[in-house]
């Protein structure tokens, strides 16, 4: 593979890691407070239509992004009204939610079936970009893939070095001891939620603003369930949910190039490659529970409300 060939297809890797990136981020955060949303793939969807519909109609990419976070800020906070409030099961509605996300894309996106728009435009670095190989490489993507990266180094900070981020890990280790010692476990479960969502909702705009800058009916794929998957799988480690998403980014793309490339292989089967890489990376992480156990929050998907 020369050099003409290998850069096209690592733009195409990295456009399609950074939604399931952003994702992922957003679902870490969330699940590091102790909280389990199911509904990233609903969220996302609702973030695409959302994002669609308002660019479309103001022809402003950034009205659209900015309309689906709002999008899935909102449907992120149904769900932390019902599991924190009202102490739903949080498996049962978060499922609920990805079914509610999925009929109310398909519903508002009916009139924009067919439609298409400008997608969103590389960033031109001046000098860098023009270094050989490295320039095109590395200095010619648009401003939301390198957000991600910039996401990335925030929350490593944040859990790391910051005493929110350690309030958060407090918080999603023994939501009771927190609340005992004066934290306010249930507001930063809420805003770790909404954040949850507020990504989930920028990683379905760049689907539909970007990548396929058009709408389509249950565009997402599985993304969502992807970025679940990646969140374990990086036993929630930001730098691991990053390397994660470009792992999967890569086998997506490759599969799309393998079709074009005539590879003597049923396109069904290519198509479900990243979803059997999905499925046998949690398998061999699930083999060695001190694995996931090193880092899982102990009060994952466990309902708390204080009482005093």
């Amino acid at each position: 593979m020369n050099t003409a060939q290998f850069i096209p297809i690592f733009a195409s890797v990295v456009a399609a890691a950074t939604p399931l990136a952003y994702a992922a981020f957003g679902e870490l955060v969330t699940e590091r407070a102790g909280i389990l949303n199911l509904g990233v793939e609903g969220m996302m969807l609702v973030g695409a239509i959302a994002g669609f519909a308002v660019a479309s109609q103001t022809g402003s990419l950034s009205l659209g992004f900015a309309a689906a976070i709002l999008a899935g800020i909102l449907l992120s906070l149904i769900f932390a009204v019902l599991t924190l409030t009202l102490q739903t099961n949080q498996v049962a509605t978060g499922l609920a939610l990805t079914l509610f996300g999925v009929g109310l894309s398909a519903f508002v996106g009916r009139s924009y079936v067919g439609m298409s728009l400008n997608g969103l435009p590389k960033l031109d670095i001046p000098v860098l970009g023009d270094i050989p190989f490295v320039g095109p490489l590395l200095f010619h993507f648009d401003i939301v893939v390198y957000g991600s990266l910039a996401l990335l180094f925030a929350l490593q900070w944040f859990f790391g070095r910051s005493y929110w981020g350690l309030v958060v890990r407090a918080i999603g280790e023994s939501p009771a001891s927190a609340h005992a010692i004066g934290y306010p476990v249930i507001r930063i479960r809420y805003l770790s939620i909404l954040f949850g969502g507020a990504m989930s909702g920028l990683a379905g705009a760049y689907l539909s603003l970007a990548i396929t800058p058009m709408w389509v009916e249950g565009m997402t794929a599985g993304r969502g369930w992807i970025a679940l998957a990646l969140v374990v799988f990086a036993t929630w480690k930001p730098m691991r949910v990053l390397l994660g998403a470009y792992l999967f980014g890569g086998v997506t793309i490759l599969q799309f190039y393998g079709q074009g490339m005539g590879v003597h292989v049923p396109s069904e089967i290519l198509s479900m490659l990243p979803y059997v890489v999905t499925i046998f990376v949690l398998v061999l992480i699930s083999r060695n529970p001190k694995t996931i156990l090193l880092n899982q929050p102990m009060s994952l998907g466990q309902s708390f409300y204080p009482h005093s």
